[in-house]
């Protein structure tokens, strides 16, 4: 690990897109990221540049920005808002006028931005971010269209054309909707478009949310098969530990996890107003990284900079090669909605020879779920074997388990989980 110091308005619809897809295919290991040690390190605007651990940097995922023909970009909802709540018009403009440069040079852009929330706390006279589910939506509608109106008027003087694009976790993973989305997005670019996607706030459940944009962005990157990722943050890189103290160092490279050894990390930022902090950008910079897009993590003040593959920031080499299909976004976008415990034959079938999964190995079912539903498959011990989209209601279950097919009812001959809808997380 290396250290350092921390015009006219024209919007192209509304796409409130989801999208199925891509034949599945397997993706072997999990690189979903547990956060390293323990949770201490705030994401402090302005933080001072503490002391710089010396090693050779390696250039790989800031030329990747610099040379990318297409990229995603993540701006927080703290880059953009007041600490009071409401759109700050100058910074808000900065951004713009530096990916408008970029766009002018022939480079396809994605932006995935927060904000929403943030934008409407002021309009409703709300003091805080709000708790409660039902308020949050409230906030995320008002605010929505006041940040992608923005948005349109900024792009606007360039020329460029926006198109706001809100997604749930739950739309991504269904058949039926993931190739949708990518056809969405494909197009826009296409016809030059700059889509502005964002999490749908105003209609998302606890149950479909992707939890914050950071890691929405990194599922994006995967989706449109960026070049590379861009995660502006409130901070400039990821430190070792609290920004705000002597000593705190800036990690400028990571090429694996033994460069994350001794990072210590908090949750939001300290504005209040977002919900990711410096563990969820490093949750979503492994999981772009582990799908082979590499990731630079840099303050939003600094975009130009980092567009410019400037020595800013915190540097993620790409650990894997690229993955394809909809089954990546099983894995990262959703929240399981119940388990399944399969007996050992089960187990050793579904994860050594591939095969789909039947009732007559499954030996108990947990939660309340739907046909269609992600839910998690379990050993007999309780550890997570798989995840797949179940082809029965949670209460069609209970009466066909431990029965072959041969002893079932035509109705009930289908797979519990078929395997191309069902991906991997151990591989023996």
């Amino acid at each position: 690990m290396s250290t350092a110091g921390d015009a006219p308005v024209r919007a192209a619809g509304n796409a409130l897109v989801g999208v199925a897809g891509d034949p599945p295919v397997d993706v072997a290991g999990d690189v979903r990221a547990g956060v390293a040690g323990d949770a201490r390190v705030g994401v402090a605007p302005d933080a001072p540049v503490g002391d710089a651990r010396q090693a050779p940097a390696s250039p790989g995922a800031r030329d990747a920005v610099h040379d990318a023909t297409r990229l995603v970009v993540k701006v927080g909802s703290s880059s953009l808002t007041t600490t009071g709540g409401g759109l700050d018009p100058e910074r808000l403009r900065r951004l713009v006028d530096a990916l408008a440069a970029r766009r002018a040079a022939g480079t396809q852009l994605v932006l995935v931005s927060s904000g929403a929330i943030a934008a409407g706390l002021a309009p409703l006279a709300l003091p805080r971010r709000p708790r409660d589910l039902a308020t949050q939506q409230a906030a995320a509608s008002v605010g929505q269209m006041l940040l992608v109106e923005s948005y349109a008027a900024a792009f606007g003087r360039h020329g460029l054309v926006v198109g706001q694009v809100l997604l749930t976790a739950d739309d991504l993973v269904r058949r039926a909707h993931y190739r949708n989305a990518h056809r969405t997005l494909e197009r826009l670019l296409t016809l030059g478009v700059v889509p502005v996607v964002n999490e749908n706030d105003a209609v998302a459940t606890e149950e479909i949310r992707f939890g914050d944009n950071d890691r929405l962005a990194a599922l994006v990157a995967h989706l449109v098969r960026a070049d590379a990722l861009l995660l502006l943050s409130d901070v400039d890189g990821l430190y070792d530990g609290n920004p705000r103290r002597p000593g705190a160092r800036l990690v400028t490279e990571v090429r694996g996890e033994d460069d994350l050894d001794g990072v210590r990390l908090a949750g939001a930022g300290a504005a209040g107003i977002g919900t990711g902090g410096m563990a969820s950008k490093l949750d979503a910079a492994r999981i772009a990284a582990g799908a082979g897009v590499p990731v630079l993590l840099a303050a939003a003040d600094a975009v130009a900079a980092a567009l410019a593959g400037e020595p800013v920031g915190t540097a993620f080499a790409a650990t894997a090669r690229r993955t394809a299909s909809r089954l990546f976004w099983l894995r990262h976008a959703t929240t399981p909605r119940g388990r399944l415990v399969l007996d050992a034959g089960a187990v050793e079938a579904v994860v050594r020879r591939r095969t789909s999964l039947l009732s007559a190995g499954v030996t108990a079912v947990h939660g309340d779920f739907g046909a269609g539903d992600p839910v998690e498959l379990v050993d007999p011990d309780g550890a997570a074997v798989a995840r797949g989209l179940v082809g029965y209601d949670a209460d069609e279950l209970p009466a066909l388990l431990g029965r072959s097919t041969r002893e079932l009812g035509p109705e009930h001959r289908r797979e519990v989980v078929h395997r191309d809808d069902l991906v991997l997380l151990r591989t023996r």
